[in-house]
């Protein structure tokens, strides 16, 4: 158990950091390729949503009916999914759209300084921006960190998911940032403290429910995180994906996702 916790923090931490990447790109490249964020957007979508209902939500099953029996578990399988559903959907919702880093961006919003000179304007909203992609990556971290205990294979093709749609939000905190002040390191730093929240939510979620652990509440957190993941999808990643570029690329990318997961769910299995 040790060793999978340690194993699971270490991937909550990756995906987390994966945001510095983000604003590794708005400091070295000149435009992001609209078409490669798509497909990869649409990737990780299908990522989640396979493994969530293939995985993830019958492994929920399987605790609750162990622990409650079958009719009993199986509802409260059915209301822990829809309660991480509407969890995320009201951190979306105390949002304002337009702090909103899960929000779909024109591909012009990928140029890197066309906007202007020097704006406290700018600062404020790559502050705000970073703060709200915290909010966010909380639960991103409880479903990173929970599906890796569990399983680690499974844990590991989450974090890499849940890396590549925190990509983009690592670009939307640096990019106003440098474009305001010229400040290379302050922009990357930014990036880089914004995806903390992701391990930070793990080692929480951790030591809050280590103590309670059984298989009721095993349950509880997968069927949970199987409905944080399928509403990013749907909500996030899928209408990111297809305003970055081609309704058809975004499509391919989510069937490519899904193909690769289940792939390796027969292979690691």
């Amino acid at each position: 158990m040790d060793k999978n916790v340690l194993a699971a923090l270490g991937l909550s931490l990756f995906a987390g950091l994966s945001t510095s990447i983000g604003g590794l790109i708005v400091l070295t490249i000149k435009k992001v390729n609209a078409k490669v964020l798509s497909l990869a957007l649409g990737f990780s979508a299908g990522v989640m949503i396979y493994v969530s209902f293939v995985e993830i939500l019958p492994e929920a099953g399987r605790y609750m009916e162990s622990y409650y029996g079958q009719g009993k578990g199986d509802w409260i399988s059915f209301l822990a999914f829809f309660g991480g559903v509407f969890l995320i959907a009201i951190i979306d919702k105390l949002v304002p759209e337009k702090s909103n880093p899960h929000e779909p961006q024109n591909a012009e919003f990928f140029d890197v300084c066309n906007l202007g000179a020097n704006s406290a304007a700018l600062i404020k909203t790559g502050k705000l921006t970073a703060l709200v992609i915290a909010i966010h990556n909380f639960p991103e971290g409880l479903a990173t960190f929970f599906a890796a205990i569990n399983d680690p294979s499974v844990g590991i093709a989450i974090a890499i998911a849940v890396a590549i749609h925190n990509i983009p939000e690592g670009i939307s905190v640096a990019m106003p940032i440098y474009c305001a002040t010229g400040n290379k390191k302050k922009a990357f730093g930014m990036s880089l403290l914004s995806g903390l929240a992701e391990p930070i939510g793990a080692i929480l979620a951790y030591l809050l429910l280590a103590p309670f652990m059984n298989d009721a509440i095993f349950g509880i957190v997968f069927a949970a995180t199987a409905g944080i993941m399928v509403y990013i999808s749907l909500d996030e990643l899928l209408p990111s994906a297809r305003e970055y570029g081609e309704h058809h690329l975004s499509i391919w990318g989510l069937i490519a996702g899904m193909i690769v997961m289940g792939l390796s769910l027969l292979l690691l299995g």
